[in-house]
């Protein structure tokens, strides 16, 4: 298993999806109007915005690698936004919150997967269904609208909100903490014992279970970290924001299954990469902000994401073919 591990950081998936990722950049540099994907002011937008869904993608991709999905990831980026704010109003202390929420966030994760591998649903039909319930109670407790933050804070909360929403220097603390999160999952997958457990568990899970290896837990634990990560992801928007919303987080679990495979993760699980993960999250935001330059109505951004998520499906199966035929 250890080749399978190291193998993806000199492999020819990182390899082409590096040189995508700096093809995309060139096009964009080139044809954006007055060759604005360049300027300081959308570089600045770009990263303050592309951590929100590069962290997530980040747990995301383990749990494909483990062989499961998770659609309820927008769903639990709401309810423990909507979570946050209201413990805020309720005066409670400011920095015990995002612990609390973090909880939540595991705890939801912790559900799925419990579910999942207990009940012997499809993480699929499991995730589809609890979208849709912590969606539902979320409408039901908000009634429907933003929750408002920024005026329920105190005074003295200046460095709390700096450290989801400020800089370190020039560097927004955006791009920190998904360079934090980054390296975390990148030591965890490739250079630990669990790393071992997540690929096998993808690529064999009757296999994994006779070397030993507790695949449920695998599982779960992979759920867990896509609830922690959703949860963290929340309280950063919702500082930077300044409120909840009932939608807020929609189509996530989306963008960030499509920047999974475009990262050269496996849709039936047992192959991928946290480097190729990363990419992937960065092609996809940068295929979005680069369309919207050139003026690509939203539909048409969506369908050209969509059309490039199909186009790296089927060369991610025809180079698995081919490698295991070569083999």
């Amino acid at each position: 298993m250890h080749n399978r591990r190291t193998l993806p950081f000199f492999s020819y998936r990182v390899s082409t999806i590096l040189l995508v990722f700096i093809a995309f950049i060139l096009f964009f540099s080139i044809f954006s109007p007055e060759q604005r994907f360049l300027s300081s002011r959308n570089l600045a937008i770009l990263a303050k915005l592309s951590p929100d869904l590069g962290i997530v993608t980040l747990a995301v991709g383990m749990l494909m690698i483990c062989g499961e999905f998770d659609l309820s990831i927008g769903s639990i980026i709401s309810y423990t936004a909507y979570t946050f704010v209201f413990l805020v109003q309720m005066g409670v202390n400011l920095f015990i919150i995002p612990f609390i929420v973090l909880c939540v966030g595991v705890l939801l994760g912790l559900l799925n997967g419990l579910i999942t591998v207990k009940g012997k649903i499809p993480s699929f039909i499991t995730t589809l269904g609890t979208m849709m319930l912590w969606r539902g109670i979320l409408l039901g407790q908000s009634g429907g609208y933003p929750q408002p933050l920024r005026r329920y804070l105190p005074a003295e909360s200046s460095s709390f909100v700096d450290a989801f929403s400020g800089t370190i220097g020039p560097v927004p603390v955006q791009i920190v903490w998904f360079t934090i999160f980054g390296l975390i999952l990148l030591m965890l997958l490739h250079l630990h014992k669990f790393g071992n457990w997540v690929f096998a568990t993808g690529n064999n899970k009757e296999g994994a279970r006779a070397m030993g290896i507790n695949t449920d837990m695998t599982k779960i634990i992979c759920f867990a970290i896509v609830g922690l990560l959703s949860a963290f992801v929340a309280t950063s928007q919702t500082v930077r924001i300044g409120e909840s919303y009932p939608l807020q987080g929609q189509f996530y679990e989306l963008k960030a299954i499509a920047a999974s495979v475009v990262g050269g993760t496996s849709l039936f699980g047992g192959i991928g990469s946290m480097p190729g993960i990363i990419l992937g999250a960065l092609i996809i935001q940068i295929l979005e902000n680069g369309l919207v330059l050139m003026g690509v109505p939203a539909i048409g951004v969506q369908a050209f994401i969509g059309a490039v998520t199909i186009s790296f499906v089927i060369l991610n199966l025809y180079a698995e073919r081919r490698r295991i035929k070569i083999a």
